[in-house]
């Protein structure tokens, strides 16, 4: 069983991207212990002050940075999987840490320093999605990774 910590920039609004969310995690309550910490998302006043805002984000973000946690963060930047490759990834950075920590950036992604401390960056895609569908991703690919270690039939 995994033992994840998803720490994200910004709140969930919207009812679809909540109901997409419990789903994933109602799925994946036999397969990863799941916890969620938000931290707020701060106001974007002008792109000028990017470095700024992500500064602050990033000492929101790091208050939840266990020790003995493997910290993955989500880039653009970052390494790609196949499927199978991803499900042999979890197995990989469960057995370094006691926890995996995936974070999400904001709008304006990660400061350079959480990026640093994080002992892999990961990137779902070349394109960019919102910090809300890349939480229901990330739930659904570490449901999918899950079910492939178990020989399941969710992944064909």
């Amino acid at each position: 069983m995994f033992n994840i910590l998803i720490v994200t920039v910004g709140t969930i609004k919207e009812s679809f991207w909540k109901l997409a969310i419990n789903e994933y995690l109602k799925r994946l309550q036999p397969l990863a212990k799941i916890k969620i910490r938000e931290v707020s998302e701060e106001k974007i006043d002008s792109v000028d002050n990017r470095q700024a805002i992500l500064k602050k984000e990033a000492v929101r973000i790091s208050k939840f940075l266990e020790e003995n946690s493997v910290i993955v963060a989500l880039d653009i930047r970052g390494k790609h999987y196949s499927s199978t490759e991803w499900a042999e990834q979890l197995t990989e950075w469960s057995q370094f840490g006691k926890s995996i920590t995936f974070i999400i950036g904001g709008p304006l992604g990660l400061d350079a320093e959480v990026l640093k401390k994080s002992n892999s960056i990961l990137s779902l895609s070349k394109m960019t999605f919102t910090h809300q569908m890349t939480r229901v991703i990330l739930l659904e690919q570490i449901y999918r990774g899950s079910k492939i270690l178990q020989g399941g039939t969710y992944h064909y």
